[in-house]
């Protein structure tokens, strides 16, 4: 089975390395990589079933967010993806 497919913005990717260095300086490397891997495996669960979570327009049209620990991922579906 292939892996789900998703692209993070320039962005998003900075955002998710000063993650992992803030939760590396505050809690250690176990707990860093634990949140980490979770943000990776929700990714993940994003792209195999976006409908799954809510849709924000009152935030931006489109966007759809799904929570994470103590962050919110903010996502669009791409044209063409399996509904």
């Amino acid at each position: 089975m292939p892996e789900p497919h998703y692209c993070l913005s320039k962005a998003a990717g900075e955002d998710i390395k000063s993650l992992y260095e803030w939760g590396f300086d505050h809690y250690g490397m176990t707990a860093a990589d634990r949140y980490y891997d979770g943000l990776i495996a929700r990714f993940g669960q994003i792209a195999e079933n976006p409908q799954l979570w809510q849709g924000v327009d009152h935030i931006r049209a489109g966007y759809r967010r799904s929570v994470y620990g103590a962050h919110s991922i903010y996502y669009l579906i791409e044209a063409g993806h399996p509904q």
